[in-house]
């Protein structure tokens, strides 16, 4: 080594040929350092190239030229920051082999200048994870934003929630002596399923009732349909009122027969739990209201149609004063034991005088005064 040289780098070879150590920043960082180290050493490189033919020269041996070599690829290592300084340990074994081969094939200043960069190919490696990650945070972060989307149970049963489910259901309906189209029309219109627990949605299109919470249920479709055609009776309604929304089935399916509809719900959660049933459906026509049914509406009274949908031991007389000249009230009216509850129709013939007329056995849940 010449004085001129042993200036300009102190360090011997077998001190360059030490195990690097492992980097302390982050993939991206190194390898940003590495590449921005090797740009500056591109440049600086010049005084180097030309000191190489001379040490080849003094080289008497393939073994000597190789040597030299490996000296002139890990000198420029000497100057780079403390960091960026050591490569992986992969890349620190494997490239130091090829470059030498490619250096005795071609000497060149060119052979030489391309073997630093095939030294920061491995530092790619580290950056592909990283992308890995990006990818799956989003994908980690695509459930959070399904969270409003329906429940599985509703996805499990959309076999039973199409039209032709509900078809069978108004068919069924009509042998069972349903004869009002429009209410026919109004049970196939209106997606029972939207109205149960998700659990409950397989059954959601069976003539059954369903619990609903806070001890009540949705009334059978059967008798959902037997009640507001025995209230329409043909006619055509302008003002209704129902006395206990539960879920809002009922509601929403009187929504298509009558132009106005009242609803009075005594449960404050089930009052909440109608409005976002009924929210969907965007239905402009219903009215919900929270308070004592026992009491009825009479800031929208007269009505052509009440319907209760709750037992008592008798039909509330507020609401009778509530129903319009001609119009009908119908309600299960009995108690639960021995299950001796009667679907009952009362009709308002004038000022003071009511027609009643008892129809067919029930069950219902009682009707109780108050709101809680």
């Amino acid at each position: 080594m010449t004085s001129e040289r042993a200036k300009r780098f102190p360090l011997g070879l077998e001190d360059l040929v030490r195990e690097p150590r492992r980097p302390e920043g982050r993939p991206g960082e190194v390898r940003a350092a590495a590449l921005a180290a090797s740009a500056a050493l591109n440049a600086r490189q010049q005084p180097a190239r030309i000191l190489q033919p001379s040490v080849a020269g003094k080289a008497q041996s393939k073994q000597g030229r190789a040597q030299a070599l490996v000296g002139a690829q890990a000198r420029p290592q000497v100057m780079t920051p403390p960091k960026p300084l050591a490569a992986p340990a992969p890349a620190a074994k494997t490239p130091a082999r090829p470059v030498v081969q490619s250096a005795t094939a071609r000497p060149s200043s060119a052979g030489r200048t391309a073997a630093p960069a095939s030294t920061t190919a491995p530092t790619r490696a580290p950056a592909k994870p990283a992308a890995q990650l990006a990818s799956s945070a989003k994908s980690a972060s695509r459930p959070a934003e399904r969270s409003a989307a329906p429940n599985v149970a509703l996805n499990g049963a959309m076999a039973l929630t199409s039209e032709r489910v509900r078809e069978r259901m108004v068919e069924r309906l009509r042998a069972n002596g349903v004869t009002d189209q429009r209410v026919l029309n109004a049970m196939s219109v209106v997606p029972r399923h939207m109205f149960v627990d998700p659990g409950l949605a397989v059954q959601a299109y069976e003539d059954a009732a369903l619990p609903i919470g806070h001890h009540q249920t949705i009334s059978k479709p059967s008798v959902v349909a037997r009640m507001i055609e025995l209230a329409a009776a043909g006619r055509t309604l302008t003002n209704v009122l129902e006395i206990g929304t539960g879920c809002g089935y009922q509601a929403a399916v009187l929504s298509q027969v009558a132009r106005e509809v009242y609803s009075i719900e005594r449960i404050k959660p089930l009052s909440e739990r109608a409005k976002t049933n009924l929210r969907p459906l965007r239905i402009p026509n219903i009215r919900l209201h929270y308070g004592d049914g026992r009491l009825g509406l009479p800031s929208a009274a007269p009505f052509d149609a009440i319907l209760i949908a709750a037992a008592g031991l008798d039909v509330p007389q507020a609401l009778l004063e509530q129903l319009a000249i001609g119009g009908r009230l119908i309600a299960p009216v009995g108690s639960q034991e021995g299950q001796s509850q009667v679907l009952t129709l009362v009709e308002r013939l004038g000022p003071a005088q009511w027609r009643e007329s008892r129809l067919d056995r029930v069950f219902f849940v009682p009707l109780k005064s108050g709101v809680i």
